[in-house]
């Protein structure tokens, strides 16, 4: 992915209602160099870039951060497929990287007997919708049966696990704040 800082740097321009004159008079650099900075005729160097940002109520972070817009559709070819037969689960994760976002939504099929792992207390919210079957849902000392198109929500403060105790497999889609799968 390239980088276009003068796309950047005009969209940001345009967002505080200055004119490349404005902008140029306050970072005491030329119209002219805005305008060739706008069309990606030249490079700022880091101190020059600074300078615009700062005047554009900007930082490098939020300026590269935007950079790689996170993309809003994930494609089957991006789900990461873990197995566990020993416990009869399939994890999919649906999203990249959702570790390192609020939250964390994960596909879990069961096998018949299966199991997910046991999960410790953590801060954060658990939701569940079961997708096909059944599960057995466990918080601390209660067991709770799921059945398809029932749904699923709990604080986490207690050990918790989905079990499937059907003959047929079983599929919920879970999410977890913050990530914990």
């Amino acid at each position: 992915m390239e980088l276009n800082i003068g796309d950047k740097i005009k969209s940001l321009r345009l967002q505080n209602s200055l004119t490349q004159k404005e902008l140029a008079d306050r970072c005491e650099l030329s119209k002219g160099f805005i305008s060739q900075l706008e069309s990606n005729q030249t490079s700022p160097s880091l101190s020059t870039l600074e300078d615009i940002l700062v005047t554009l109520g900007s930082s490098f972070r939020e300026f590269f951060a935007g950079e790689a817009a996170e993309k809003p559709v994930f494609r089957k070819e991006d789900v990461f497929i873990k197995e566990a037969p020993e416990s009869g689960a399939v994890i999919h994760w649906l999203i990249p990287n959702a570790q390192k976002k609020d939250m964390e939504p994960i596909l879990l099929v069961l096998a018949p007997g299966g199991r997910s792992e046991i999960d410790l207390p953590h801060t954060g919210e658990e939701f569940g919708y079961v997708l096909t079957g059944s599960v057995l849902l466990t918080l601390g000392e209660r067991t709770y049966k799921v059945r398809k198109g029932d749904s699923f929500s709990y604080k986490p403060d207690a050990r918790h696990w989905l079990a499937n105790s059907g003959k047929t497999e079983a599929g919920v889609l879970w999410v977890s704040t913050p990530p914990n799968f």
